[in-house]
Formats: C-alpha cells, structure tokens, sequence
C-alpha cells in the first residue's frame, strides 16, 4: 500500500487481521473460493501497489522421520 490511511476500506473484502504502519501492508483474511476475484479487485484500487496470494493453504504440514530433540525432551522432563 502506498499509505495505511486506507487500510479501513479494505474491510469490505474480508477481514483485516494485521496493518503493519511500517512496511505498509495488511494482511487480509477471505474466502478461498472467492480469493482470484477479490485479488482483482483490491489490484483495482489506486492506493494498493501489490497483491499476493498466502501458499500456506499449499504447503505440506505433516513431517516424516521428525525426531524430538534430546536437550529439549531433557529441559521439558517428556516421557517417552
């Protein structure tokens, strides 16, 4: 975004749920289904300079051969 003075409009296509005043961008929260028409829409606007989709919904989350840490099992007294 070029200023966060506008963050506020963005709420009428999801939620908003970080403004960072620094770096000006805001992270913003909508329905998968209807995220490729929102993108256009919020690239539409004169004050938005970039629009990018979060790969997380993307991203393998299971992990294989994930063994726990023996300084952290000793520090947090797991059981195994």
């Amino acid at each position: 975004m070029q200023s966060t003075k506008n963050a506020r409009m963005l709420r009428k296509f999801g939620n908003i749920h970080y403004v960072s005043k620094r770096l000006k961008y805001v992270v913003l929260y909508c329905d998968a289904d209807r995220a490729e028409e929102t993108m256009r829409k919020i690239q539409s606007l004169p004050f938005v300079k970039k629009v990018e989709l979060s790969f997380k919904p993307f991203l393998r989350t299971e992990f294989e051969n994930s063994k726990p840490d023996k300084a952290k099992e000793y520090d947090y007294k797991l059981e195994s």
